[in-house]
């Protein structure tokens, strides 16, 4: 299946990760210790605490640093007890925008995104108000170039369920949480590995942003993304160039 072009928002996206590797590592190393708390120590037990290592590995976080959020985790070491907690609300246009947080202080996290969304042209809805519009889905993205009839052979023989080609020749692989580690091994045992590869909440459909609302809905973006109990944000916002 064709799809629009995306690659270029990829790109750009991954640039603004890398740059900011320190904040990243913070919150692999959250998202790690919540992952072995939850679901134990042993990464082949546990698909979560496996994404967020390969993850940390893919950020070049020293394995020392890893060990010890997995202690931390597993209850070997003290440390902040932080909860989960999701957010939604409104951008320019009334976009819809998904905040997922790890915090140790509720109160804090939800005054900061608030004050982020009002101070940027966006609203705070309730719970639910927007979740509906995205699923929740594992995610490969192949650079153009990849060769699109193999790749598709080979996702869709280990379960996944679609593959998207954008204009670029980007390609998209989607499947079913649950079986994103099953459908990573089987690619990369046929020699493809993603440039990223996650699990995410997909937005159903896009809203396509140009000019001053690009520039404006961006600005929103990057700073509830910079919050620090922020781990992710989703949005159906494409912010063209």
């Amino acid at each position: 299946m064709a799809g629009h072009s995306k690659w270029a928002n990829i790109k750009h996206k991954k640039a603004a990760t890398d740059a900011k590797r320190g904040k990243i590592w913070t919150r692999l190393i959250k998202e790690i210790t919540v992952a072995a708390r939850m679901g134990g120590g042993d990464p082949d037990a546990n698909p979560r605490l496996r994404l967020a290592m390969d993850k940390a590995a893919d950020a070049n976080m020293p394995k020392d640093n890893v060990q010890r959020a997995i202690t931390r985790g597993t209850g070997g070491e003290d440390g902040a007890n932080y909860e989960e907690v999701r957010y939604e609300g409104y951008g320019i246009g009334g976009a819809a925008i998904i905040v997922d947080c790890m915090t140790d202080n509720r109160v804090r996290t939800v005054a900061e995104v608030r004050h982020a969304f009002s101070k940027h042209g966006g609203n705070m809805g309730t719970e639910n108000s927007v979740s509906f519009l995205f699923k929740h889905c594992g995610q490969f993205l192949f650079a153009p170039g990849t060769n699109e009839d193999a790749l598709m052979e080979a996702a869709l023989e280990a379960g996944a369920e679609d593959v998207v080609t954008d204009d670029e020749g980007g390609i998209e692989v989607i499947c079913d949480p649950h079986d994103f580690a099953g459908v990573k091994d089987a690619l990369e045992a046929k020699g493809f590995k993603a440039e990223v590869a996650e699990i995410i909440m997909k937005p159903a459909t896009e809203t396509e942003f140009t000019g001053e609302d690009a520039i404006k809905m961006q600005k929103l973006l990057d700073a509830l993304e910079n919050l620090d109990d922020v781990q992710e944000v989703y949005s159906n916002a494409v912010i063209l160039d």
